[in-house]
């Protein structure tokens, strides 16, 4: 049983990823559908596009906690049941993973960085910590949560290099940051097409669901 343990641990992990609160939230605070508006992306910065700060704050903040409690507790309770490092970087992905491809949203998921921010902050506070600062940075500077997000995704293996050596959370990781610029592949395109949108930035025009027996039409 004790052999199965990392593998039902990553398998919590990926259900409690895979709870998209950008639309619970929306749903439960009478707003549209974040998938139907902007970017189309369920996740907070999309969210703030339709006007409500608290929504998106509300999304950012579970969205994080479903990455950060499961790896919490494979830190502070594995070793109690012979659970190390390769479990925590399962548990890590498995939840980052659970946000991109959620089971219970016909996995029809976000780009993650919330969820993945939360791993970082489980893992060690101090690398959550310095990838956040790499965030705000660009952000600050740039005006792009994209570009941002990008950046931040290919120094957070660094900083675990730095702080920790290689092992499997730095290759978790790694493999987390590719699959983030694989999710913000239509972004970086937008962002040198100069078209890419900035923060804070207007909500574009929804576009309405199909009705029987035509198309919708896009406005």
């Amino acid at each position: 049983m004790i052999r199965f343990l990392p593998l039902l641990a990553a398998l919590a992990a990926y259900l409690v990823g895979s709870l998209s609160f950008a639309v619970i939230v929306s749903r439960g605070m009478g707003l549209n559908d974040p998938r139907t508006y902007g970017s189309g992306n369920p996740g907070a910065t999309n969210v703030l596009r339709s006007g409500s700060k608290a929504a998106a704050i509300l999304t950012l903040v579970l969205d994080a906690l479903k990455g950060f409690v499961p790896v919490v507790l494979a830190v502070r309770l594995g070793p109690a049941h012979g659970l190390g490092e390769g479990t925590v970087a399962l548990v890590a992905l498995a939840a980052f993973l659970g946000h991109l491809f959620p089971v219970f949203f016909r996995f029809r998921g976000g780009k993650g960085v919330a969820t993945a921010a939360g791993t970082l902050f489980g893992i060690d506070p101090l690398l959550g910590a310095a990838t956040l600062v790499t965030w705000i940075i660009i952000a600050a500077f740039f005006r792009y949560s994209s570009l941002a997000s990008i950046v931040a995704a290919v120094f957070a293996p660094f900083w675990q290099l730095l702080t920790d050596g290689a092992g499997p959370i730095a290759f978790a990781l790694v493999a987390m940051g590719l699959l983030l610029l694989w999710r913000h592949e239509a972004n970086i395109k937008r962002l040198f097409a100069g078209t890419e949108s900035r923060l804070g930035g207007k909500a574009a025009a929804a576009v309405p669901p199909a009705k029987k027996g035509g198309r919708a039409t896009r406005h």
